[in-house]
């Protein structure tokens, strides 16, 4: 009798031991942070508005916003002159793309997530970039986990001045 309870107690213990370390080992996104930009700043992106789809040689990309930056988008800007309220958030979500196998016609859909690039106006912490700050966090499917491009933004503001006169946002939101 005394064989099957410590039979029992190393059982549960190994298992124990096993969901522990897989609970350990996930990774919350949220405390990553480049710069003086975290990822917690976004939490919830995955249910923000679709402002745009942009598509490069090699990947597929959408980008969404929150509820402030939609509404500036809504309203027309970016425009000359006119500026993205306080609290605008835009984040870029890239995927590698493949023709989607299913569909009875040509189209490319997302494949392997890359990265997460997000964007936030703030001017009281980033004033000398106009308000805005930049990061980019790149996904390893291997060990699923995001980590930070870098220690600072390598694009960010410097990437951004070419359309400092639409408030350093390349996006624009097209017509629905």
């Amino acid at each position: 009798m005394t064989r099957t309870p410590s039979s029992m107690i190393l059982m549960i213990a190994a298992m124990l031991a096993i969901f522990g370390s897989m609970a350990i080992a996930a990774q919350d996104k949220y405390t990553l942070k480049l710069g003086k930009l975290s990822f917690s700043d976004f939490r919830g992106y995955e249910n923000w508005k679709n402002v745009a789809v942009s598509q490069t040689e090699t990947q597929l990309k959408v980008i969404v916003a929150n509820d402030v930056m939609m509404k500036a988008y809504r309203l027309g800007l970016p425009a000359d002159g006119k500026l993205f309220p306080e609290g605008s958030k835009i984040v870029k979500i890239e995927w590698t793309f493949k023709k989607n196998p299913v569909s009875p016609y040509f189209v490319q859909v997302p494949d392997a997530l890359k990265a997460v690039d997000v964007i936030e106006k703030d001017t009281k912490r980033f004033p000398d970039t106009h308000g805005w700050a930049y990061a980019n966090f790149i996904y390893d499917a291997a060990s699923d986990t995001f980590a930070p491009e870098g220690t600072e933004p390598t694009c960010g503001f410097a990437c951004h001045t070419t359309v400092s006169a639409k408030d350093y946002i390349f996006t624009q939101y097209p017509k629905r």
